[in-house]
């Protein structure tokens, strides 16, 4: 079965300013002559790792909403300050997903495909409208 896992985006006000900041990081990393993928350094390893490599993917919490996801790839160990850590490896494709608030939280957590917003295939709600203002239309249940 299928597992995804959930994470807050910080510092980071809205999906195109993620979708800059990761291509930022794509180039950063060719030019230095670096694997060109994308990775986020995390204290724990995920115990369900089978599961999330099944098919599951990294949902993106930005501003109290989760608002993308992509595709987990892979688990990593790595060594950051004489501390094991784990790198979770994800896919370059940032796919929006209807947005959904969602409370704070520290860490990652596991999020149950039940419980997933579905994609959407281009912004087609409110696409045209600043983020701020899409979510709370969406909020007031009017788009």
């Amino acid at each position: 079965m299928t597992l995804h896992l959930i994470k807050l985006c910080v510092g980071i006000e809205t999906l195109s300013e993620l979708a800059a900041w990761q291509s930022r990081r794509l180039k950063e990393k060719k030019r230095d002559g670096e694997a060109q993928e994308l990775i986020h350094i995390t204290r724990h390893a995920p115990r369900r790792a089978a599961e999330i490599l099944d098919g599951g993917s990294l949902y993106w919490v930005i501003k109290g909403w989760v608002s993308a996801r992509q595709r987990l790839l892979a688990f990593r160990p790595v060594m950051k300050d004489g501390i094991a850590h784990c790198a979770l490896v994800y896919d370059k494709e940032l796919v929006a997903v209807e947005p959904r608030a969602h409370r704070a939280f520290q860490g990652w957590r596991y999020l149950d495909p039940k419980d997933a917003p579905p994609d959407m295939a281009i912004w087609t709600k409110g696409a045209d409208l600043p983020d701020a203002l899409r979510r709370e239309l969406i909020s007031l249940g009017l788009l």
